[in-house]
């Protein structure tokens, strides 16, 4: 018994450590294009691992409210929701 939770908490602690990073200033550059494209500003902006997305943007202001975006490697903007 001891031994699966273990290897339980083991899991999720790789599975966090490798889930976010910061952004290199050239892919700040074109994370923030392409939010302003979408009439927003601002967020925070980190990398993802893990399927299509690449980076997120958390909190961006927009004039319809406050979001959060999901973009894959080539600054496509995959999805917005609402914060």
């Amino acid at each position: 018994m001891k031994i699966l939770a273990i290897i339980a908490l083991a899991l999720g602690l790789s599975a966090t450590a490798a889930v976010a990073g910061p952004v290199t200033h050239d892919q700040a550059r074109n994370i923030q294009a392409a939010i302003v494209a979408q009439d927003c500003y601002g967020g925070e902006m980190e990398t993802e691992s893990g399927g299509n997305v690449a980076f997120e943007v958390e909190d961006a202001v927009c004039p319809d409210g406050v979001f959060d975006f999901k973009l894959d490697r080539d600054f496509n903007i995959l999805s917005r929701t609402k914060s």
